[in-house]
């Protein structure tokens, strides 16, 4: 390469490469709805507890802690999550089975699911 080729390469105004923008989107966040256990008269505290620790995985304290929620508030959420989890647990509580501590016990439990309002 002669002195001048070299001189107009080296004299030629470098170009920046922009690195490519992202666009890319972030996942959109699926709604969250609660799991909410209605009171009754017909089901212990012993049976909700182990319902809850069975279906949920809630250790006695958090078992026993949602029952009285639910006693003296009348309702409880127990879980919030997707809809299809909350629909999953929901129909879980209601296949459940009665309260076999309590003789006019006619069966499980019933729960709805809610959307937050976020």
């Amino acid at each position: 390469m002669s002195d001048r080729a070299v001189a107009t390469l080296e004299s030629e105004p470098a170009t920046a490469v922009e690195p490519q923008k992202r666009t890319e989107k972030s996942p959109k966040r699926q709604p969250r709805y609660h799991v909410i256990l209605w009171n009754d008269n017909d089901h212990s505290y012993d049976y909700v507890i182990a319902m809850l620790m069975e279906l949920f995985g809630y250790p006695v304290e958090k078992g026993f802690q949602l029952a009285k929620e639910v006693d003296t508030q009348g309702r409880a959420v127990v879980l919030t999550t997707t809809r299809e989890h909350a629909e999953l647990k929901r129909d879980q509580i209601h296949a459940y089975g009665k309260d076999a501590l309590i003789e006019q016990c006619r069966g499980s439990m019933w729960a709805t699911i809610e959307a937050t309002e976020s």
